[in-house]
């Protein structure tokens, strides 16, 4: 296991991050599977359009179909059929997003099925072994994720939690592996919260490093900010972590959003926004957003993108996506997401090539100008 930065163009980086299921380039956008699958996709459509390490989560997979089961079925790689790398997030941000759903305290987080309503307690330490159940490559530690705006003080007590558990969640993992083969091949990721706080950044920072992990998540972000707010956290966040390590900017974020990130120094990125916005009819191209579903593409013989190389915009019209997306047929949702995530993962290739040449400042003012009308300010 190990992280080995191959270019650097200003504070962007470009790397490489071996783990046991093989070796990722970085910068690296990670499509979000949740519940061991990318929404309309098969691990061979994931394959085709370049992904090589996708994002499950703790809590989903726990809940159904069970980490014990998948650990019975020798582990989420065979499961699902993929045998590239897997991240699991460890259920932090459903600590987050089912604040109506849970109970916090120190031991940790009960939630309330959003299924059955069954009550189950999710720890530091189960949140360690589920993760080594499911035999991911990347294992997230148990964080507390407030909603922002957060007063200080609640932002300062959320930070020294999250500290708290990610020390029970190293020990834990160290001492698993200590006493068995469990869990050998998994790196293990810390988290910096602290919301918009640059001084609770750095608190959170020096305390996550302190306990020594694999990598470092900036997590926290994109829960009600603005971008600009968010890009003066990672600016100031970013150089304080490890630079021989990864950095992972947890659920972020638009295309925009990966590429000032990346300008930043961060490392790794996953967002459910590619798939989501397929599903809807919101496909992204070189030159901005469309929305399939407006009467403007009824006719349109063009591609989604006359500059992409999907096999969506290779092989069909505008005009045929829109019919499918009208008439709520399945297809329709496949074949945007498969371009909208081929969109996301090329634009991270031609960042990495852009990085290796020392013209990343020049691609990113040039994705600026073509993908958005907004003016760069940062």
């Amino acid at each position: 296991m190990s992280f080995t930065l191959t270019h650097c163009d200003g504070a962007a980086r470009r790397g490489l991050l071996t783990t046991a299921h093989g070796v990722v380039e970085t910068p690296v956008f990670m499509p979000v599977g949740t519940q061991g699958v990318v929404k309309a996709m098969t691990p061979r459509d994931l394959t085709e359009v370049g992904a090589s390490i996708i994002l499950g989560n703790t809590y989903h997979l726990h809940l159904r179909p069970g980490d014990e089961l998948v650990r019975r079925r020798g582990g989420l790689h065979r499961f699902i059929g993929w045998d590239r790398p897997i991240l699991t997030d460890s259920g932090g941000y459903q600590v987050f997003s089912l604040a109506d759903r849970r109970k916090l305290t120190e031991t940790g987080v009960e939630f309330q099925s959003h299924l059955d309503g069954s009550r189950h307690l999710l720890t530091p330490e189960s949140a360690v072994d589920i993760q080594l159940n499911l035999g991911s490559d990347i294992a997230m530690v148990l964080d507390e994720c407030p909603a922002l705006p957060a007063a200080h003080d609640v932002l300062d007590r959320s930070v020294d939690l999250t500290a708290r558990w990610a020390r029970r969640c190293r020990a834990h993992f160290l001492d698993r592996r200590r006493h068995s083969d469990t869990g050998r091949g998994q790196l293990q990721f810390g988290i910096v919260q602290g919301g918009t706080e640059l001084d609770l950044r750095q608190k959170s920072a020096e305390l996550t490093i302190g306990v020594g992990f694999d990598g470092y998540a900036i997590g926290g972000l994109s829960v009600g900010e603005t971008s600009d707010a968010m890009y003066k956290v990672i600016e100031g966040t970013a150089p304080l972590l490890p630079p021989d390590h990864p950095r992972y900017l947890m659920g972020v974020g638009t295309p925009l959003d990966l590429i000032e990130a990346v300008a930043r120094g961060v490392d790794m990125f996953d967002c459910v926004m590619p798939t989501r916005n397929a599903r809807n009819g919101r496909l992204f191209t070189s030159e901005g957003a469309i929305n399939i579903k407006n009467a403007c593409h009824a006719e349109d013989d063009g591609p989604v993108d006359p500059a992409c190389g999907c096999y969506t915009c290779r092989t069909f019209s505008r005009a045929y996506l829109r019919h499918l997306f009208m008439a709520g047929e399945m297809t329709g949702g496949a074949l945007n997401t498969l371009h909208n995530l081929f969109f996301y993962l090329d634009t991270m290739r031609r960042v990495r090539e852009a990085i290796a040449f020392g013209m990343f400042e020049k691609f990113r003012q040039d994705f600026h100008r073509t993908f958005s009308s907004r003016p760069l300010t940062a």
